[in-house]
């Protein structure tokens, strides 16, 4: 009977992106590197701002295809090969390496010993390292392990193998591989299997040919091929917005002139791809604040060549671009401009300062509200790590040939909200509260996700980041129960740098082909829905079934990175938060644990005005 395996168009950057090993219907695949990509039905992604800062020609989206993915190599769509090619039958118990060319279209694996043949089971277990290779364990070298070199070398029948149970032991215990060749009988359980071993990495990913090898000498690790380790995807994103006629716009176009002028301009644009042009580049650099980017743009509209693509380091760690500037200038500006896929206007809480607590104490501590009608939003996969999120990163095309990443395009609606600037000067001044986010900047510094978070919150974690992005959780939260999304079809972005005076978050829907623009969000953005949805929200966080451990706790989650934050809550589904669920903290939202929240005497009011309405009663 033929089966059919699909993967959306919006799935193939996260999470079933490039390197990304999952499970289908009880088969398992692996996405191969874009340079396996179909050339011609490829579907070209708009978003110059993001190929600017990532330094790529574009992007493009995999082709749109009904059919599935998996069985015609030359079908459109981003190819899937098998993965783990080690396959079991749940029968015979019998081994077989699966290749290539075995495969039939429309139809999964089945045993050749069998009769009827029985479909053939994925072995749970692969090989990675931290440069970033995948590969199959070597079962028969994991059979022949306790055995002397000279007896291992007698037995010539690589690929006899059986996957056997015991019925007298439990867990990894009675699981064993044993070589089914005549005189040999190795065989050892998988007891030890997990961790690091002797064997050899193979220098490469399951897609790429044996001669695209590299030597690698990183220890091989052996881990569940749905392991959290296993692939850790760089993704970075970008909402399309109009760059004309925003204060960043202006403030480059002013540095842009600025190094127009200069003496030594004309004198680089005649010497630029020589290694001349690095002594100028640097004298402009230094007498203007011009950046080496801003530099490349201009040299390539001066001189029609285009931008230089850095090659990766293969040793350094993931970079990502801080893209939050352009955005919060756009979303601030005093009339904030408009396009097809970028569409504001500007609401109120509909509050006075003369309504009565807890209203009045909301309308003081919330600033501006903007509601996004049209967003647009590019996701881009520059490649992956494993084995750590800060190991080597494995660029999206593992040839290193193509100047283009993988991406999609997704549209949806939001709300933007901002604090007032005032009050949150005034809170982020307080002993307390800089001496509790002291502690998590300090866990931080410890954290091997150090690069990778500060590049989110700015130079150094500050007490408006914490804050804003515990209440764009809450928010989600909240708003879930409110507008008919679920949380995973929520994101959120936090705009928290101090340096740039940011001071909002902004909760959109992004949910690709999923759920799209439904306008329920913007709908419960207007008044006074979201002033009611502020205050249950408040009202919702200043309790958690935990307490008092969550509310009193020191340091939990990933990395000790949150306070008062747990799945009872404040966390969410880790693809609608830019930083996986950590830095998070309850009480400097509600307060507690003897800090100040910003929303605190709010929730005081709420409080006081329930006993009142109950005594009235």
């Amino acid at each position: 009977m033929s089966r059919t395996l699909r993967v959306r168009q919006a799935q193939t950057v996260l999470p079933f992106g490039v390197g990304a090993v999952f499970d289908i219907q009880g088969e398992s695949f692996v996405a191969t590197g874009i340079g396996d990509w179909p050339q011609k039905a490829k579907q070209r992604v708009e978003s110059p701002r993001l190929a600017a800062r990532l330094g790529v020609t574009g992007f493009y989206a995999a082709p749109a295809t009904a059919n599935d993915r998996f069985d015609t190599p030359d079908a459109p769509g981003a190819p899937y090969i098998r993965f783990p090619s080690w396959l079991f039958c749940g029968a015979c118990r019998r081994m077989k390496r699966w290749r290539i060319a075995d495969e039939k279209p429309g139809q999964p694996p089945r045993c050749p010993s069998c009769s009827p043949g029985r479909t053939l089971a994925p072995m749970r277990f692969v090989q990675i390292c931290v440069a970033g290779h995948l590969g199959d364990v070597d079962w028969w070298f994991w059979a022949h392990s306790r055995q002397e070199a000279g007896q291992r070398r007698r037995c010539g029948e690589r690929e006899r193998l059986r996957f056997l149970v015991s019925e007298r032991a439990a867990g990894l215990e009675a699981l064993c591989v044993a070589c089914t060749a005549q005189g040999c009988g190795a065989r050892r359980d998988l007891l030890d299997l997990l961790g690091t071993h002797g064997m050899r990495c193979s220098g490469r990913n399951p897609w790429q040919r044996a001669h695209e090898a590299a030597p690698c000498g990183k220890p091989v690790q052996i881990v569940q091929r749905t392991a959290g380790n296993l692939y850790y995807p760089v993704v970075h994103s970008a909402l399309d917005i109009p760059e004309s006629d925003t204060p960043a716009a202006q403030e480059d176009e002013e540095l842009a002139r600025h190094v127009r002028d200069h003496d030594l301009w004309v004198s680089l644009c005649r010497v630029a791809g020589t290694p001349r042009a690095d002594v100028f580049r640097t004298m402009i650099e230094e007498d203007t604040g011009a950046t080496g980017h801003l530099l490349d743009a201009l040299l390539a509209e001066e001189t029609g060549q285009p931008l230089p693509v850095p090659s990766p380091d293969p040793a350094a760690a993931p970079v990502r671009p801080d893209l939050s500037r352009e955005e919060w200038a756009a979303f601030t500006a005093p009339a904030p401009p408009a396009t097809r896929d970028f569409a504001l206007r500007e609401t109120t809480l509909g509050l006075g300062r003369e309504t009565a607590e807890p209203w009045a104490g909301l309308h003081r501590r919330i600033g501006r509200i903007v509601l996004a009608d049209r967003l647009r939003e590019v996701r881009a996969l520059s490649g992956f790590t494993r084995v750590t999120p800060d190991a080597p990163l494995v660029p999206a095309d593992t040839a290193r040939r193509l100047n283009w990443l993988p991406a999609v395009e997704v549209f949806g609606e939001g709300i933007l909200l901002t604090l007032d600037k005032h009050e949150l000067t005034a809170w982020e001044g307080d002993t307390d509260v800089r001496r509790r986010v002291a502690g998590m900047r300090a866990d931080l510094d410890r954290s091997f996700q150090r690069d990778r978070l500060q590049a989110l919150t700015g130079n150094e974690l500050s007490p408006r980041f914490v804050l804003l992005h515990t209440l764009a959780h809450l928010l989600i939260r909240q708003l879930s129960f409110e507008c008919g999304y679920t949380t995973a079809g929520l994101r959120e972005r936090v705009y928290a740098r101090p340096e740039q005076d940011q001071y909002g978050i902004l909760v959109y829907t992004a949910a690709g082909d999923a759920e799209g623009t439904l306008g329920g969000l913007v709908q419960q953005g207007e008044p006074p829905r979201l002033a009611e949805t502020l205050l249950r929200m408040t009202e919702a966080a200043a309790w958690c079934s935990a307490d008092p451990l969550c509310s009193e706790h020191t340091g939990q989650g990933f990395g000790n990175l949150n306070r008062a934050a747990c799945h009872a809550c404040a966390l969410l589904p880790e693809t609608s938060c830019e930083t996986g669920n950590t830095l998070l903290d309850r009480a400097l939202v509600v307060g507690g644990d003897r800090v100040p929240g910003y929303l605190e005497s709010i929730v005081t009011a709420a409080r006081s005005a329930a006993a009142d309405a109950l005594e009235d009663k």
